[in-house]
């Protein structure tokens, strides 16, 4: 490592913490020699991108997922330099897998300089973080420490822990041990991963009955091949209320449907003012977005590949996935299965299915306050970090420092990433990571203590 450069830590070596780590390590006069520290073996990866199932394909199109926000076109060139891969079509949808790739590639030849190198990749778990007048002091849970500048976490989010024997894991490596192909299964949630997880169980040929029941009942749209509208920025409603904010938005798309236009490019088209709509949303509005209105803006924003929906449309329609909206009622023990009672949206009569597994594909952990991360527990025991009263991410600045229990904002620990939401909201696509981090590393870059 160069010892005439500061030294930044950068906790969670998945894609966040990557991009991080390359934009710190990117700038034209680097100022920094980083260390990425990662519990897997892989880096760039983390949950989203290690998967090995080629049906698993990302949900932006290739033309929006450069990790360089000055080199928009970066992804697609990578795609055409890896001609063997035939994706270099910037609307293609790529698989995970390759996507990860694609982000290692990025930060390998920054760790390639024996003892020199700008980058040091560290396989551990970060168990604790402590802050003190020369700087931030690492410790991994093998025993090891690491000293450094300043430090930014990166860990991304925490999958659920699956609580009784009759649960299963839709993130872990091996989601098929122990169900057998015939098996009756019922899924919480029914959103993308939701998605992910019965496009895997059909890849592996399971062919029994999948029930996947969620509050509303809704599932993300698809992307379709259109471009944004051109919003002009004095015409948006910055600071309105929830109300006045989604009145504007229906009229847009109602007037842009009216012209044979799709809704699709009305929500694309506000998406360079996302961030800043969440920002100057009025506190109670922000609660009433979150009960009310999330899940409706998550499946027009948030939507799934044009293949993706082929393919689990074809699982719907065969009779195999039924997706309803109800509410589990009560889950008890039934042999090495569960028997499950629940009641559908707007009917008072309960109804009752055994299954072999119960799979909770309610999304990750939003609450950082439950969190079992040690590192982010650490932060907590001290002061140094606090849950925002969202108790959707940690309090931070807008320029990601974390905001200590005391109301003041550090200026050597950082956050980027999903841990951000309560400052950003829009902050788990790369597109919005990839700004967020260069934005940081252009931050540090200037302070010249």
């Amino acid at each position: 490592m160069d010892m005439t450069r500061r030294h930044a830590i950068v906790v969670g070596g998945g894609a966040s913490g990557a991009l991080a780590a390359v934009h710190l390590l990117n700038q034209a006069e680097p100022r920094y020699a980083v260390t990425l520290i990662e519990k897997w073996e892989e880096f760039g990866r983390g949950l989203a991108y290690r998967t090995t199932n080629p049906d698993h394909l990302l949900n932006v199109r290739a033309g929006n997922m450069s990790a360089l926000p000055d080199d928009p076109d970066h992804f697609v060139r990578w795609l055409a330099a890896h001609s063997d891969l035939g994706l270099a079509d910037s609307y293609c949808f790529v698989p995970r897998r390759i996507f990860g790739d694609y982000i290692a590639s990025l930060i390998e030849p920054f760790a390639l300089a024996g003892s020199g190198a700008a980058l040091t990749l560290v396989t551990g778990e970060c168990v604790a973080i402590s802050e003190g007048p020369d700087g931030i002091l690492v410790r991994l849970a093998d025993g090891r420490s690491l000293h450094g500048d300043v430090l930014v976490l990166a860990t991304g989010n925490d999958p659920r822990q699956a609580p009784p024997a009759y649960y299963a894991n839709p993130w872990g490596p091996q989601v098929d041990a122990g169900l057998p192909r015939d098996a009756s299964l019922l899924i919480l949630g029914a959103g993308l991963t939701m998605i992910d997880f019965v496009l895997t169980r059909v890849r592996a040929g399971h062919q029994g009955p999948i029930l996947a029941i969620s509050r509303r009942g809704l599932m993300s749209h698809a992307h379709r091949q259109v471009d944004p509208v051109t919003v002009d920025e004095r015409d948006v409603p910055f600071g309105a209320s929830l109300g006045v904010l989604l009145r504007w938005l229906r009229s847009r798309v109602d007037d842009h449907v009216a012209a044979g236009g799709d809704w699709r490019s009305v929500v694309d088209g506000i998406r360079p003012f996302t961030q800043r709509l969440w920002q100057r949303l009025p506190p109670a509005s922000r609660r009433q977005f979150l009960e009310h209105a999330r899940a409706w803006w998550e499946i027009h924003r948030h939507r799934m590949a044009p293949a993706v929906e082929a393919m689990i449309t074809r699982v719907i329609r065969s009779g195999q996935l039924n997706v309803i909206a109800g509410k589990v009622v009560e889950t008890s023990v039934i042999g090495a299965g569960a028997r499950v009672r629940y009641r559908r949206r707007g009917r008072n009569a309960h109804e009752t299915i055994d299954v072999a597994a119960v799979v909770d594909c309610t999304g990750i952990v939003l609450d950082p306050g439950a969190t079992t991360n040690p590192a982010l527990r650490s932060l907590f025991a001290q002061g140094l970090a606090q849950v925002d009263p969202l108790r959707i991410g940690l309090h931070v600045t807008n320029d990601c420092a974390l905001v200590a229990t005391n109301g003041v904002a550090s200026t050597r620990l950082f956050a980027v990433g999903p841990l951000t939401r309560p400052a950003f909201w829009e902050i788990i696509a790369i597109p919005d990571i990839r700004n967020q981090c260069a934005a940081l590393a252009h931050r540090l870059g200037q302070d010249r203590r």
